[in-house]
């Protein structure tokens, strides 16, 4: 077909033009016509198809969808397909893949996970996780009857990016004990220069 062969040259050329490297998958079978399929490969080196940009002369056949041309007659339409993340449930178990489950800061379901030293210290806690959700930070408090370390484990089992500790201390000086995740150390920030760091990233 003239068009498929016209609507492959101008996929080639296109990529061409911004300079991408790709490969032609002669084996793979196509209905609709020809496509661009950017695959992703999962921790073990499998490679799945994600994002896809297909040129359909199926669709405008069946729907008899034409165009006026500058010539004032009816042509044929083609339409384009894009699909951004290909199957969504695909996408994120590769994201999940890749990423062991330890997000970047900006992609984590829970960025800062605030744990109460006690439960008197809950409305400091409630304050502290305001201030964040204020700069469109996602903050939880753990202020549940399991021992501190109990908890701050089970944070860093979640491979959450930040986990913050309040407590006595912290309530008096207002700032917050820090853990990023990965590290054993905290460190002591007040509230205002912690949002600042964590805006920054």
């Amino acid at each position: 077909m003239e068009a498929w062969d016209e609507a492959e040259k101008a996929l080639n050329n296109a990529l061409k033009k911004e300079k991408i490297d790709f490969e032609i998958d002669k084996g793979e079978g196509v209905f609709y016509g020809p496509k661009v399929d950017i695959k992703l490969e999962d921790a073990l080196g499998k490679l799945w198809q994600g994002p896809t940009i297909q040129v359909d002369f199926n669709e405008p056949e069946k729907f008899d969808v034409t165009y006026v041309g500058e010539d004032g007659k009816e042509h044929r339409a083609i339409m384009i397909h894009r699909t951004v993340l290909g199957s969504l449930e695909r996408f994120f178990g590769c994201l999940i893949e890749h990423y062991g489950g330890k997000f970047p800061f900006w992609l984590a379901p829970v960025q800062i996970k605030i744990i109460t030293v006690t439960e008197k210290h809950e409305k400091y806690a409630k304050d502290v996780q305001k201030e964040l959700e204020e700069n469109k930070i996602r903050a939880s408090i753990d202020n549940s009857n399991e021992s501190l370390s109990k908890r701050i484990r089970s944070a860093e089992l979640e491979k959450v990016p930040y986990i913050v500790v309040v407590g006595d201390k912290e309530e008096k000086e207002q700032n917050l004990s820090v853990r990023t995740r990965g590290k054993k150390d905290l460190e002591k920030l007040p509230i205002d220069t912690f949002v600042k760091k964590i805006i920054a990233e």
